[in-house]
């Protein structure tokens, strides 16, 4: 095991989600003002390819109308509220999101891209998402550390897509042990980050020194238990996913 040089950067999974309906915007404002060092979203595509924040294939978990995201337009997803009672919210777009993380001002904060698989509509969803990074003007960061977006998927060939066509984007392959024990996967596709659950951390803590030894840093979801920050800490994750972003940056200030 070894000691982390600084606590890990924390991740507000699907922003501060504990607090406020997941992928909503103010469940993204409230993760920026709580000090989240970067936000985590997950992207899929509307019928009539448009790229929205909604994690599961339909609607109906999330908001009040029903149905699959890839057989519906924008225009139609729009109709529905995905707020909580008495707080309307509306279907949050990757652009909507990457507005509201590039104009806030306090800090620069990371914005983690975890596209969806298998889907639909295959590997235009990785396209789309860089096409929008390209609009945005950080599809091509001048290194992977400067880098204001990151990309993230369990499918190991739609990293590979993205190492291939934006070389200095970094990327994070996620899944379980048996994908990173050898490394073979992460090297294939060149991801500069693995990204095992906290479940998976806990059996095989020996990821992340096999992590760095071969270059890369480790990226852990959902870390909300106190003890999960406090070993992710001390094993040197380098960022934790969490529903807590306040919480979890005060458990890690008062460990320090």
């Amino acid at each position: 095991m070894t000691s982390a040089i600084r606590p890990p950067f924390v991740v507000a999974h699907r922003g501060s989600s504990a607090e406020r309906k997941e992928h909503t915007l103010a469940a993204y404002e409230l993760a920026l003002a709580d000090g989240a060092d970067g936000v985590e979203c997950d992207v899929r595509l509307t019928k009539d390819g448009k790229l929205v924040c909604i994690h599961d294939r339909t609607v109906n978990r999330t908001s009040t109308g029903t149905g699959l995201v890839s057989e519906m337009t924008l225009d139609e997803i729009a109709d529905f509220d995905f707020g909580e009672p008495g707080v309307p919210a509306a279907v949050l777009t990757l652009g909507d999101l990457l507005t509201l993380v590039l104009d806030w001002r306090s800090r620069p904060t990371k914005i983690f891209i975890e596209t969806k698989h298998p889907v639909r509509y295959g590997s235009l969803v990785e396209a789309k998402v860089l096409a929008e990074l390209q609009r945005f003007g950080i599809a091509s960061p001048a290194s992977a550390d400067h880098s204001r977006a990151v990309v993230m998927s369990f499918s190991a060939t739609a990293v590979w897509r993205i190492r291939r066509s934006a070389p200095l984007l970094p990327t994070v392959l996620l899944g379980e042990s048996s994908r990173y024990l050898g490394g073979s996967a992460a090297t294939t596709v060149g991801a500069t980050a693995v990204g095992p659950s906290v479940k998976t951390l806990r059996e095989h803590p020996e990821l992340v020194d096999r992590a760095a030894a071969a270059g890369r840093s480790t990226y852990c979801w959902t870390v909300d238990e106190p003890d999960d920050v406090k070993l992710c800490r001390e094993l040197g994750v380098s960022w934790i996913a969490t529903n807590h972003p306040a919480r979890t940056k005060a458990l890690l200030a008062q460990a320090g």
